[in-house]
């Protein structure tokens, strides 16, 4: 049977149900309402978050899954980036290795403590003057070669990654490469959000890697910090 002139059914974008509908404007509204009186980094993305969804139900969008896609939800982030150091990689590996230097060339940590050889806990500095914590397992361990992780259950942020030391062409030293992937509360929508406080992934790991090349190069980080910047 063909369908009628007034047939909806054939159009690219089916319409959700009034349901559906009332219940994104409400929910979203209310997503919205808490997150703005929380003040915090999880409060905003909550806010963005329920704004996503009175937006679905505001166009009648169907589903709450195309309207998580639509504002980047559930989308992990990942990271990579490589930097070649003027060192071996038994000595690179030996500093990485040990969790609780990180935070000397890595600004966004706030500290990693050891607990075993397994296991350590990390705390990071988050935007809006906010901190996220979470425990972390290595999952492969091949001395001067490579460390690979990944959060455990219950991390404020889902993360997983490796580092690997490899000799660099020329007896030029050691590529250390870094990949990180991870998702935060709010998935790429975080990133989006970090974006605006200076917080963009990778930018912040490519500069983290630069500070790691320069303090096992030079023994120091050079900084600019509380000197002239040059401007007129």
């Amino acid at each position: 049977m063909t369908s009628t002139s007034g047939d909806k059914s054939s159009t690219n974008q089916p319409e959700a149900s009034e349901v559906e509908r009332w219940a994104s404007l409400i929910g979203g509204g209310a997503m919205v309402l808490m997150g703005l009186r929380q003040g915090s980094l999880r409060g905003a993305l909550t806010a963005l978050a329920g704004g996503g969804l009175v937006y679905q139900g505001a166009t009648k969008q169907s589903t709450i899954q195309k309207a998580q896609e639509a504002i980047g939800l559930n989308q992990p982030i990942k990271v990579e980036k490589t930097v070649t150091i003027n060192k071996s990689a038994e000595e690179l590996y030996r500093f990485w290795h040990d969790f609780e230097n990180l935070p000397t060339f890595m600004k966004h940590l706030k500290s990693v403590k050891v607990y075993n050889e397994k296991r350590s806990h990390w705390i990071a500095n988050a935007p809006l003057d906010n901190t996220v914590e979470w425990d972390a397992d290595i999952l492969e361990d091949r001395e001067n070669e490579f460390i690979s992780w990944a959060s455990v259950e219950g991390a404020d942020i889902e993360n997983s990654g490796f580092v690997r030391f490899k000799k660099a062409p020329g007896d030029r030293g050691t590529e250390v490469k870094v990949v990180l992937e991870y998702n935060p509360p709010g998935g790429a929508l975080a990133a989006t959000v970090a974006k605006l406080f200076g917080e963009e992934p990778e930018q912040q790991i490519g500069d983290e890697l630069r500070r790691f090349k320069m303090l096992m190069e030079a023994g120091e980080i050079a900084t600019t910090e509380g000197q002239p910047s040059g401007r007129k």
